[in-house]
């Protein structure tokens, strides 16, 4: 249910706009990423609060709003907890996240949905306060994905904040 790049550089997100959602990783400035992060989190909580059935899948290969909004807090921790790592080490390299799995193992479709929104909204808040204290060089440090894919605190800023943007798309407008 993940995101399906037009190519298999993960850096087409930092290069053009994305086909499916329309968002511009370029026309982001470094000091929006946290206020981004906090406009993802309303909109998660909007959905919740006017959805009929946050359960319900649009259809059988599409996850539902709340596997979504699961998978979304999971990016949101997941990703503050690689910033940790890209601040406080040098060129730190990170694990290997299965989403799919992840979503299959701590059961999405089964969560509570008020407490995923809080979840959410608590995860949200904590990773934009941690992107609000990125300053100076702190932008230009870098971490290693298990692909063995280099990010900048830059370019790892651009490239996460695309991701709860595009599914709160994908909620908003199912194809």
């Amino acid at each position: 249910m993940g995101i399906v790049p037009d190519d298999k550089d993960w850096t087409w997100v930092l290069r053009r706009p994305c086909p499916e959602c329309g968002f511009d990783t370029r026309a982001i400035e470094r000091a929006e990423v946290p206020k981004l992060i906090r406009e993802n989190a309303s909109g998660w909580q909007e959905i919740f609060s006017t959805h009929p059935d946050v359960r319900s899948r649009p259809r059988p290969d599409v996850w539902s709003p709340l596997e979504y909004a699961c998978h979304v807090r999971d990016v949101f921790r997941l990703y503050e907890y690689r910033l940790g790592l890209m601040l406080s080490e040098d060129e730190p390299h990170y694990p290997n996240w299965d989403q799919d799995a992840t979503a299959i193992e701590q059961r999405y479709a089964e969560q509570d949905p008020d407490r995923v929104i809080i979840e959410l909204r608590l995860a949200a808040e904590s990773i934009a306060a941690a992107f609000a204290k990125v300053d100076g060089d702190q932008w230009d440090r870098t971490g290693i994905r298990s692909d063995g894919a280099k990010f900048t605190v830059d370019t790892f800023a651009r490239y996460f904040v695309h991701d709860p943007v595009h599914h709160l798309n994908d909620v908003l407008t199912p194809r």
